[in-house]
């Protein structure tokens, strides 16, 4: 082979290279805060990619990391869409750091679970109580309130998201809060909680602490109720879900479109899948509620507790439960951390 044969070969070559890297880079969207061990994002990925094309890398920030990086990144974004809870969700909308979407089947999410102009919409919802490793408990009864956490017997037992950074550690205190006799213009009955379940030496991890719940390092978790059940269902571990007498609250996970996204069109494609019939249908199988009822099965419905223990839970003033959380977190990091 000549020299310049040679040479226009390796030229071919390596833009052909460089094209398939491209088409690659192209075929991704990034996602902040889809941990593959919450909501069953690793299996909802999965399916985006097969049925898309595009991939999605798992990423394990929580909502108070995403929107901070997001703030970090503003000039130049680096992620396609994020998966918030609706309080981060809102307050990254008011800081200008999301695009307007409205995916296929828009119309079918319920207002209020909904940015009007397109900025997020839930996906699915989750409730909160106690997730409960059986084996880890060693003969000690599963505690059935609020109340019962604060007990000696579960001392060093029991652990809950930090409220300061992670939604669903905001949404326990919020439940707790409720439950107790607060309002969304009162935590006093939270803060009140929470100082007495320090003195019981809690676990408070920032990220998901699912594994670590079904290794039985943390005994009870106050976490969502989709987690438990994927313990029992998917992973048949002896674990258990208890609503608490004294009351909890339900509250919605949302996605949007990151605002100067570098891979929009991607990004577009992941959010019409994730609200669209067979991504719908990937969040029931997980055990959340999702947004769009009718595409809950029968079958997995039945799998969860009783319409009588749901009946405890109550609603929640969304715009409030947004507006309050960083007063919550500064009174919660000054009076209990």
């Amino acid at each position: 082979m000549t020299p310049w044969i040679s040479r226009a070969v390796r030229t071919l070559a390596l833009c052909s290279l460089l094209g398939a890297g491209a088409a690659q880079a192209q075929q991704t969207a990034i996602c902040y805060n889809c941990p593959p061990e919450w909501a069953d994002w690793a299996g909802q990925v999965k399916a985006i990619a097969q049925d898309t094309g595009v991939r999605v890398p798992l990423d394990n920030k929580n909502s108070g990391q995403a929107v901070a990086q997001l703030i970090a990144e503003q000039k130049s974004p680096v992620a396609d869409v994020v998966y918030l809870g609706i309080t981060a969700a809102i307050d990254a909308a008011k800081k200008g750091l999301l695009a307007p979407f409205k995916p296929a089947h828009w119309e079918q999410i319920p207002a209020e679970l909904k940015d009007p102009n397109g900025l997020w919409f839930t996906i699915h919802s989750g409730t909160v109580g106690f997730f409960v490793n059986r084996d880890a408990l060693e003969g000690k009864p599963v505690p059935s309130s609020w109340a019962d956490l604060l007990k000696p017997e579960y001392r060093g037992m029991v652990g809950y998201l930090d409220p300061s950074s992670a939604f669903a550690g905001y949404a326990a205190a919020v439940a707790a809060n409720q439950a107790l006799g607060g309002t969304m213009d009162n935590f006093q009955p939270s803060i009140d909680y929470f100082q007495k379940l320090k003195a019981n030496a809690p676990i408070v991890p920032k990220q998901t602490a699912y594994a670590r719940v079904l290794s039985g390092e943390i005994p009870i978790l106050i976490d969502f109720d989709f987690n438990a059940y994927r313990a029992i269902y998917k992973d048949h571990a002896n674990v258990q879900f208890v609503i608490p007498k004294e009351g909890s609250v339900s509250l919605p996970y949302v996605v949007a479109l990151v605002k100067g996204a570098p891979h929009a069109d991607n990004g577009k494609k992941v959010l019409d899948y994730v609200l669209g019939d067979k991504g719908q249908a990937h969040w029931a199988e997980a055990f959340l509620r999702p947004v769009r009822a009718s595409t809950m099965p029968a079958s997995v419905a039945g799998k969860f507790l009783p319409a009588a223990d749901y009946a405890r839970v109550k609603p929640v003033d969304l715009a409030k439960l947004a507006a309050q959380q960083e007063a919550f977190s500064q009174l919660y990091l000054k009076r209990v951390r």
